[in-house]
């Protein structure tokens, strides 16, 4: 994904793709499949056709769990929207990069901007539900978007955008909230100490302290790295301006 560099002269900024860390359990897999969906895709797709698949997926998935506190089947409609984000949101880069179409900067903006709206669907959705309190998903959301703008910072300022976190990715995350759905629909609260406690509770909590955590790392390390990288970790009272 992308970085740049101040062009002296006063012209453009140079531009170029940030090196992309991608190590989730289903990656090799995933490579695979999308590039053959790539090359199987309709001449008349294009990728921006396929953001847009994503975000609808996404808004899907927000108003199926909006409204399946009255109905918990539509928790299978969720998974409906998760395959479709799934399917928008990994296929739209992969053809653009097949059919040598690569917009760097476009690509970036737009397609995390509908990362973003996608998470406030979804959590949205779930604070509305009745199957998560509205305190607990605005956290995850909260703790979702500490995570997303850390690396973004990363991106610009080292040059390196993490796909994914050890073995979670996006499809793994998908994948492990479609089979919460399904555990849902069956147990949508358990016994806790003689108190019962919404399954989405326990979960979105456990997710939103593991979200803070991971930023709170991932930005001390990429502190360390620009102070190793500018020379400043030497001389601790020479503090650069942007």
């Amino acid at each position: 994904m992308p970085g740049h560099n101040a062009d002296n002269s006063g012209g453009e900024r140079a531009f170029w793709e940030a090196r992309r860390e991608l190590s989730g359990l289903t990656a090799d897999g995933e490579r695979r499949l999308l590039l053959w969906l790539a090359a199987h895709t309709p001449p008349a797709v294009h990728s921006d056709h396929l953001t847009l698949l994503g975000l609808g997926g996404m808004a899907v998935c927000g108003a199926a769990y909006a409204m399946s506190g009255s109905g918990p089947w539509l928790l299978l409609l969720v998974n409906v929207g998760l395959v479709l984000n799934w399917l928008g949101d990994s296929l739209d880069g992969t053809l653009a990069r097949y059919r040598k179409r690569q917009r760097p900067r476009f690509g970036f903006y737009v397609d995390h901007l509908v990362d973003a709206f996608g998470a406030l669907f979804v959590l949205v959705g779930l604070g509305l539900s009745g199957l998560m309190s509205p305190l607990v998903a605005g956290g995850l959301l909260v703790a979702y978007y500490l995570l997303a703008i850390e690396s973004y910072l990363a991106t610009h300022a080292l040059g390196t955008f993490k796909i994914s976190w050890g073995p979670f990715g996006g499809t793994e995350l998908r994948i492990v909230l479609a089979l919460v759905n399904l555990a849902v629909l069956r147990w949508p609260a358990i016994g806790i100490a003689g108190e019962t406690v919404r399954l989405f509770d326990i979960l979105g909590v456990s997710a939103a302290a593991a979200l803070a955590s991971l930023a709170v790392v991932a930005g001390f390390r990429g502190t360390r790295a620009l102070l190793r990288l500018e020379g400043t970790a030497r001389h601790p009272h020479a503090l650069s301006t942007p």
